[in-house]
């Protein structure tokens, strides 16, 4: 089931959109629909995986900076340390 959905977009977008349609040979709509639904899958996954590091960081699954920073002076070094956890 599909719905309709209004969207104002500035004029230049528009021509860009028109051309990308003619090229692929797709309709407008189906390329705003993949791109809508592109944008909506990124966002949610961004915003899990941000909850998800405010629940370690509430739990105290913390890595200090004083490690990190020291891991990263390591980098290209033969004694370059792993990753701190």
């Amino acid at each position: 089931m599909t719905e309709t959905l209004s969207v104002r977009i500035d004029a230049l977008t528009k021509r860009r959109l028109d051309a990308l349609a003619r090229r692929s040979k797709r309709s407008k709509s189906f390329l705003a629909a993949e791109a809508i639904t592109a944008y909506v899958e990124a966002e949610e996954w961004q915003m899990g995986e941000i909850l998800a590091g405010i629940v370690d960081v509430e739990a105290g699954n913390v890595v200090s900076h004083d490690r990190v920073a020291k891991w990263l002076r390591s980098w290209g070094k033969p004694s370059e340390g792993k990753a701190p956890r």
